[in-house]
């Protein structure tokens, strides 16, 4: 009897599995069926010219040393810091401590221009943003640069002078030093410069020493690069090939390394992660980006695109921090030279 009883249990438990299975199995997601990718929204032509303003119209090298060094905001933060501690050296001697610093090589270039560097850190989330763009929009930011440089030139405030020079090459403009051996950084309101007023960045912090209080462009004292021209990342190996869009670093496409940044268009169509890192591209030909050893930074866990923006307040980087000692502000923080 109790034999019977629980065969018919069973019988009757089978039952009811058997009727609900098709509702479970329906239920469970199908792991094989491709996901649909995410679109990341791109920057619009009007948002990139805004965004690139602050730096359009600086010499060539210097937009590529920004432009790279934007990819590393976390190192801008740590240089910057770095550099306040160590305001007593100068020249060669400034050269030889950077080079022993684990940072990018756009960063180590960077000291070379201490105010420069300084409005990266101050203007982080504008810093971060810029980084960003570069990463996944490059064609398009290089656009913005010689679109806002076009519209400079036509309000009758881009011109050669005795501190660069602007010519034309095609269709592009290109600023480089009137003397290969000394760069003035230009002191221009990078909202007003370009003719028709543009929108000010969203808690645009104005670092003494980069802006001019008029329509048109100033220069202070000029910065004398030739110290560093020995180590590997010194002034003469940055420069930009407007024809590829691309970024130069010692005679070749540079490319960077960082973990800030993901190249949203390449991990979409490729649907995920490469060998352990995100899938990128930089430089000529589609190079891949790879991901390098990891640096010592100022953020721990600085590893996902767009970060540094909750780590700003008002646009400036979250540790504050004043002003670089010693020196004026002229010319971009000249004084270190």
């Amino acid at each position: 009897m109790k034999f019977t009883k629980r065969s018919l249990s069973l019988f009757v438990s089978c039952c009811l599995l058997f009727a609900t299975a098709p509702g479970v199995v329906a239920a469970q997601p199908d792991q094989s069926a491709p996901q649909p990718p995410v679109h990341a929204a791109q920057q619009t032509v009007q948002q990139l010219q805004q965004l690139v303003a602050p730096i359009a119209l600086y010499p060539d090298a210097l937009v590529a040393q920004i432009l790279a060094a934007a990819t590393y905001p976390d190192q801008v933060v740590e240089a910057d810091r770095w550099l306040q501690q160590h305001n007593d050296l100068r020249g060669e001697q400034l050269g030889k401590e950077v080079d022993k610093q684990p940072w990018d090589p756009s960063v180590k270039a960077l000291v070379e221009f201490p105010s420069v560097l300084a409005n990266m850190d101050k203007n982080l989330s504008w810093t971060s943003s810029l980084g960003d763009a570069y990463v996944n929009q490059e064609q398009d930011v290089m656009n913005a640069v010689q679109g806002m440089r076009d519209r400079a030139e036509k309000a009758g405030n881009l011109k050669s002078t005795s501190q660069e020079t602007v010519s034309n090459q095609g269709q592009n403009i290109v600023i480089e030093p009137a003397d290969p051996e000394v760069v003035y950084v230009p002191e221009y309101d990078p909202w007003l410069v370009y003719g028709d007023p543009i929108g000010i960045w969203p808690g645009w912090y104005w670092y003494p020493g980069l802006f001019f209080d008029g329509p048109g462009i100033g220069f202070g004292l000029g910065f004398g690069v030739g110290f560093y021209g020995g180590f590997g990342w010194g002034w003469g190996h940055w420069g930009y090939d407007w024809h590829h869009h691309g970024i130069i670093f010692n005679h070749g496409a540079y490319i960077s390394h960082s973990r800030v940044f993901v190249n949203r268009n390449n991990f979409n169509r490729a649907g995920g992660f490469h060998r352990g890192g995100f899938a990128g591209s930089r430089g000529f030909g589609g190079s891949q980006r790879g991901f390098g050893g990891t640096h010592s930074s100022a953020f721990s866990g600085f590893n996902h695109g767009g970060m540094a923006r909750g780590f700003s307040s008002r646009g400036r980087s979250s540790f504050g921090g004043g002003f670089h000692g010693g020196g004026g502000f002229h010319g971009g923080g000249g004084g270190r030279r």
